[in-house]
């Protein structure tokens, strides 16, 4: 499996849930995620790497996460 793979696959099972609100926070934080947190495995930390780059993620990324803490 190639790195990109294994990556893409990490962060769906990280950010996965029964809600569509999850889906949201997937789809906003993508472009973040590859650019700032691919190295991290699903369970090691995906949203706490997020948030410690929040100075540097796109608005709609973090607005998803916001409105994730929220519910």
């Amino acid at each position: 499996m190639s790195k990109l793979s294994f990556a893409a696959i990490a962060f769906v099972v990280a950010f996965s849930g029964a809600t569509a609100h999850s889906a949201e926070t997937r789809g906003a934080c993508k472009a973040d995620y590859d650019k700032f947190c691919a190295g991290i495995a699903p369970g090691s930390g995906i949203v706490a790497c997020l948030n410690a780059k929040r100075d540097q993620l796109s608005a709609t990324c973090k607005t998803a996460l916001d409105s994730r803490k929220k519910k």
